[in-house]
Parts: C-alpha cells; sequence; structure tokens
C-alpha cells in the first residue's frame, strides 16, 4: 500500500537512498534539505511522485512548512524520517559555545520540531509513524572527537523512547535507527572536520546507504521499537553496558 513519507536531510547519504527505495515501492514522496541544489537532483533522480521543499531543520517555521505543503500535495502524512543531522570532529575539552548551539540545533531541536509539527496530525488520524535516525555513538560513545555528536544522539535516544510512551495507545509508531559508520560524505560535512576519514572503532563495520537504508525501508514495513542497522552492534552495545571499564580498556589497548 502506497504511504506518504516525509524524509529531512534528503538531498545525499542516508536521506537521499532511502528516498530512493522507497520511491521504487511505490510511495510518494515529500523531502527536505537545506540545499535546494542537491535536493533537486535527487527528487529528479526518483521514479515516484515526489515534491521537493527546501528546509532547513533548525527553524521551526521551515519544518511546519514542510509539514503544510506535504499535507497540501498529498492531503496527508502517514510517516516522518528525522534524518537530518550533522557531525563534529572535536574533543570535549576544545568545544565553544557556538560548537555546542550547533550540534543541538540540527541534531535535537529538528528531531523535536519535525515531531511536534506532525504528531497532531497523526493523533487525529489515529495512525503514522515517526522515525528518527540516531547513531551507534549516541549509544556508546566510543569516538571522543565526535564528542557533542554522540551527546545529541544520546539526547536523541532518550526523547524517541519517551515520543514512544507518551503516544502508546494512539496509534502512532516510534521507531528509532541506529547506524553505526556509514560510507557517505558525512565525515566531510562534519563540523571542524579534518582531511582524513577517522578510522573504524574496534567491532564497528562500516555500512552503505543502501544497507542502511533498506534497514529503514523494513521499519515502515513492519514498524519496531528501535533496531540497529548491523545486527552485529547489538551485542557490542550490551558488552558496554555490562562493564564499561573492562570495555574502554579493550579500546585503549
Amino acid at each position: 500500500m502506497s504511504k506518504v513519507i516525509v524524509i529531512t536531510g534528503a538531498s545525499e547519504g542516508i536521506g537521499a537512498e532511502l528516498a530512493r527505495q522507497l520511491g521504487k515501492q511505490g510511495h510518494k514522496l515529500v523531502l527536505g534539505a537545506r540545499t535546494e541544489s542537491k535536493l533537486k537532483q535527487t527528487a529528479d533522480s526518483i521514479d515516484a511522485e515526489t515534491l521537493a521543499v527546501p528546509t532547513d531543520v533548525t527553524k521551526r517555521t521551515d519544518v511546519e512548512n514542510l509539514r503544510d505543503q506535504a499535507i497540501a500535495k498529498f492531503g496527508h502524512i502517514d510517516v516522518w524520517v528525522n534524518n537530518a543531522g550533522r557531525g563534529i570532529t572535536r574533543p570535549v575539552l576544545e568545544l565553544s559555545d557556538d560548537d555546542l548551539d550547533d550540534m543541538w540545533s540540527v541534531n535535537v531541536k529538528s528531531v523535536m520540531y519535525g515531531a511536534q509539527a506532525v504528531v497532531p496530525h497523526m493523533r487525529a488520524r489515529k495512525t503514522g509513524q515517526i522515525i528518527n535516525v540516531s547513531s551507534m555513538l549516541g549509544r556508546i560513545p566510543m569516538a571522543s572527537v565526535r564528542s557533542v555528536y554522540s551527546a545529541c544522539k544520546a539526547a536523541v535516544n532518550s526523547l524517541t523512547a519517551n515520543m514512544r510512551n507518551d503516544l502508546r495507545g494512539s496509534g502512532v509508531d516510534v521507531t528509532l535507527i541506529i547506524p553505526g559508520m556509514v560510507a557517505t560524505g558525512f565525515h566531510m560535512n562534519t563540523r571542524h572536520a579534518p582531511e582524513t576519514r577517522p578510522e573504524a572503532p574496534p567491532g564497528m563495520q562500516i555500512q552503505t546507504a543502501e544497507e542502511v537504508a533498506a534497514v529503514i525501508v523494513d521499519a515502515i514495513n513492519k514498524p519496531v521499537p528501535e533496531v540497529y542497522t548491523n545486527p552485529a552492534h547489538a551485542p557490542v552495545a550490551a558488552k558496554y553496558y555490562q562493564d564499561v571499564a573492562a570495555f574502554e580498556a579493550q579500546m585503549g589497548a
């Protein structure tokens, strides 16, 4: 059955690939991203009914406009994917106020704006799904240069769980997606990005955007509370929480 699906951060990487895979299944797509030219390229590459809406997810009015344009075009919204985000390459003791504010706005406020914009619509229809894209670093802070990015994704994890509890019985599903390292342009778009990509931490396998998007598609077809895009990462997270000291010692070995 065709659904109306809104995706933020849809101009490249996971968001663009997700749009392409969903388009092949015949879903109607509403794509939001800040860079209009890249967003149009993505929309043009999809063989499905698609609406591209330039959107800065750090601005509540832009996110509400994305919602309004989607409803005006297709009549309703079935799924909202909070995918937009940005990393950082700076350890905790070097962070500035601007670093903190930027990371919080892009990675956390954007999720809150998206949910607050669309949930009343979904509640009224008694059906819908919110999907928040987090990171393995939000569960295990094992890359110190990602510092406040990890902290923001941990906040997304908590907000998502609380949102799911708040919406229980409403007909609105809430899903957390937990990717690890993904072979996209994410690294080069990080704040304070160096020229070289950091190596994958122990136990972290690099996935493709296609692999991650396929997991999100599955979560849309069959909603779940949360899912690691690589099943091998779940036991890594469990090991971390079982003995943090041992885990950190092994990483530093």
